[in-house]
């Protein structure tokens, strides 16, 4: 267990285990496991967090030094398409994939006879996130590519990309990425213009799952994968995104020949750099059927909802770094004789900074929880339905709070945290594409009130917030409990104003709406931990944690809560920042 005396005694943010320094976590990944995989899990995320907190921190920092470079040219002027790597890259990918952080979830571990689920892969992205969420994009691409084809390869032709993609040995794996975006078409995909012609084969003339792609696409990341999924259009197919299918493209083709494709430039990127990100140019390019014809947007859906959660827990994981980084500097650096997390707007700064990482973290690891239940049951409609509601407002919130929580952490660090040598520094520019990828703020608001409209998710939402209230019954969270039962109240009202408003307001108002969704329930899932925390552990930090979330999030007060005379960030500030145990007996003392 971490204290205030275990950050007093660090110099930085590294060389520990990030699984251990993190209870909110552990509870976590224990609530949203089965029971026995978090039994297997659990010594697995020790050791891997150990990992990441020593050798993968080290390399990550001299990889985000000596980025990548692209070669697309030999000295003849041929195409090479060669992605040069520093050996700190490659060191640090052979330990992440042989942990079995993708393997493990579609294929048995040594000592299991069924995989785990993909709650343990995103899990093991949050903790990797701590040092290098660059790293986490292809991980997260390559499971995602492999979720993609053991759903969709109908014929299961791709057999061999599958088993590749999820190899447990390095020497043997496939890399997956997704090329989605086009430069004229960016968000709307539809606009796709990247052509795809049947190229017949001496066994099947006419019947070939074998295509030449032509086209470009404009932000490639993992640029030189070997299972790339990318869109597009054949020949009389319809416009739009009804008309697009899905095809995996491979760096070299099935006989060992480099592909017909041409890596233009890498980007020049804020952050992440860790991850070569470039320009591609498709010129007759083999490529491979995935399932059927023009259903490609919606296989590709399967992609994207899980690279939305696995932003979601990326942004997790960099709040959880920043918040360490910023206890250490506020536990080790004195100002006019004290260290500075002895003067209380620090005191409320690092409070507000955990509470914010624990309310991140639980919408992120429920989202990720119906993800993993749909996954395991495909039969399970209220699974898939709240998962598709959750995972567009985990990654919109998450991520705008992983920029403002890296902003602080450099202020905290003082002028070092603007200087590259300290860490804050790449965490910040990591965390400001987190935004970006996989969506905008306004383009997931859109697909929220898509999930409503076109899946009635909302019925399922609100009876799973119901749920969750239903089961408080600690006499200090009871007025919390009702407070957030009448902001669901609202928020169906809101739900139904905008079914019946004409599209323009809807749309108008859908950032607000998926603000709301994330409030009401975050609200309610900290009011539920705090109650099992208080039942099963007999510590009350959760209910510390609610109830400033809570009142944050709906509370009002006169002048800003100033007449009030409550700190909460003073008189419980050991509690939610250092994890120090909070008897029930006194909060019930204190507010009943």
């Amino acid at each position: 267990m971490t204290n205030k005396k275990t950050y007093a005694s660090l110099d930085s943010g590294r060389g520990i285990n990030y699984w251990r320094h993190a209870p909110p976590l552990r509870a976590e990944a224990r609530r949203v496991y089965p029971d026995h995989e978090f039994e297997w899990a659990t010594p697995r995320l020790e050791s891997f967090g150990e990992l990441v907190g020593d050798v993968i921190a080290d390399n990550a920092d001299t990889i985000d030094e000596h980025g990548p470079i692209l070669h697309t040219y030999d000295e003849y002027g041929d195409v090479r398409n060669e992605v040069e790597y520093h050996p700190a890259q490659k060191e640090n990918e052979r330990l992440v994939y042989e942990s079995g952080i993708v393997a493990d979830a579609f294929g048995p571990p040594a000592d299991r006879d069924e995989p785990v689920g993909l709650i343990h892969t995103l899990t093991m992205q949050l903790l990797l996130s701590y040092v290098d969420t660059g790293l986490v994009c292809p991980v997260s691409m390559t499971a995602g590519a492999a979720l993609v084809l053991r759903n969709h390869d109908s014929d299961d032709s791709l057999d061999d990309y599958f088993s590749a993609l999820t190899s447990r040995s390095y020497d043997s794996l496939a890399e997956g990425a997704m090329f989605l975006t086009e430069e004229q078409g960016g968000s709307d995909v539809g606009a796709n213009e990247t052509i795809a012609e049947p190229v017949d084969s001496d066994s099947s003339p006419g019947d070939s799952r074998t295509y030449e792609l032509t086209g470009e696409k404009w932000f490639c990341s993992n640029i030189d994968a070997e299972g790339t999924l990318a869109l597009a259009r054949r020949p009389d197919a319809p416009s739009g995104t009804r008309g697009l299918s899905l095809f995996l493209v491979p760096h070299e083709t099935r006989d060992g020949r480099l592909n017909d494709q041409r890596y233009r430039r890498l980007k020049d990127k804020l952050g992440t750099i860790s991850v070569p990100t470039g320009e591609v140019e498709f010129h007759g390019a083999e490529a491979y059927l995935v399932g059927e014809p023009e259903r490609g947007f919606k296989y590709m859906a399967t992609m994207l909802n899980w690279e939305r959660i696995t932003n979601a827990v990326g942004a997790v994981g960099i709040m959880g770094r920043c918040l360490v980084e910023s206890k250490v500097k506020a536990a080790t650096r004195e100002a006019f004789g004290e260290a500075i997390q002895e003067y209380p707007l620090m005191r409320r700064d690092l409070f507000e900074m955990a509470v914010d990482f624990d309310a991140a973290l639980t919408f992120a690891m429920e989202a990720g929880k119906w993800l993993d239940r749909y996954e395991r049951d495909h039969d399970d409609r209220d699974a898939y339905r709240l998962m598709r509601v959750l995972a567009p407002v985990a990654k919109y919130r998450t991520a705008r709070m992983a920029v403002e929580t890296a902003s602080y952490a450099m202020e905290i660090q003082g002028g070092n945290g603007y200087v590259r040598d300290f860490v804050t520094h790449r965490l910040y520019r990591d965390a400001q594409v987190l935004p970006i990828w996989e969506g905008t703020s306004n383009i997931l608001s859109l697909d929220l009130l898509r999930t409503f409209e076109k899946e009635a998710a909302h019925e399922v939402l609100f009876a799973h917030v119901e749920s969750l209230l239903s089961g408080i019954d600690h006499p200090v969270l009871d007025e919390l409990s009702s407070l957030v039962a009448d902001e669901c109240d609202s928020l169906k009202d809101a739900f139904a104003t905008l079914v019946t408003a004409d599209d323009e307001y809807a749309q108008y108002e859908a950032k607000v709406l998926a603000e709301y969704v994330f409030d009401v329930v975050t609200a309610s899932l900290l009011l539920s931990n705090a109650q099992r925390e208080v039942d099963d552990a007999g510590d009350a930090r959760s209910v510390i944690v609610a109830k400033h979330f809570i009142e944050s999030a709906f509370g009002t007060s006169d002048a800003r809560g100033i007449l009030d005379g409550e700190a909460l960030a003073l008189e419980y500030f050991d509690t939610v920042v250092y994890y120090d145990r909070l008897d029930p007996a006194s909060v019930t003392a204190r507010w009943t």
